[in-house]
């Protein structure tokens, strides 16, 4: 538990009015402060549930099946999210040839996967066999060109990662 005494005074004050507010619409017989006392009880209801720590504990069990709906989506489960043509893994980058896609499909370790050596020396700009240094720096500026975000070509800016993760490999 994780008693604030903030939170349990507050929790007290707004019960203590609560309470008031109902005597006085039955002492009364008046429904408009019988539907003031309402946000009160609310407001109880809010403070003791955070103070008692179940608040916090409810978010985590939605929280959780949130996640695990959004990981059944992801293997494609019933009614839900990319079932085929998904080639990344769980971490979000890329799958590589023999491993397995978020969906639990293999991928073919002979099916080519992105440029030859060759052609990402030639996207890059470099001559086949530079070293790594100049592999980097070459992306880094082609990267400067090409990301979308500064208004470059978002299939040109995969073709240059492509080839700089072929070259790096």
């Amino acid at each position: 538990m994780d008693r604030s005494p903030l939170v349990v005074g507050l929790a007290g004050v707004f019960a203590g009015m609560t309470v008031l507010l109902v005597v006085l619409a039955a002492v009364f017989r008046d429904v408009v402060v019988l539907l003031v006392a309402v946000p009160f009880a609310g407001a109880t209801y809010l403070f003791w549930q955070h103070a008692s720590g179940r608040l916090r504990e409810r978010i985590r069990e939605q929280a959780a099946a949130a996640s695990r709906a959004r990981e059944a989506d992801d293997r494609g489960g019933f009614g839900a999210g990319p079932r085929f043509g998904d080639a990344r893994t769980r971490t979000g980058r890329q799958a590589r040839a023999g491993e397995r896609t978020r969906g639990g499909q293999r991928i073919d370790p002979n099916a080519p996967s992105g440029p030859s050596r060759e052609e990402a020396y030639a996207t890059l700009g470099l001559d086949p066999g530079a070293d790594e240094a100049s592999v980097r720096e070459a992306y880094r500026e082609r990267v400067k060109d090409t990301h979308p975000d500064r208004g470059g070509d978002e299939e040109r800016f995969k073709e240059v990662t492509a080839a700089y993760e072929r070259l790096t490999d």
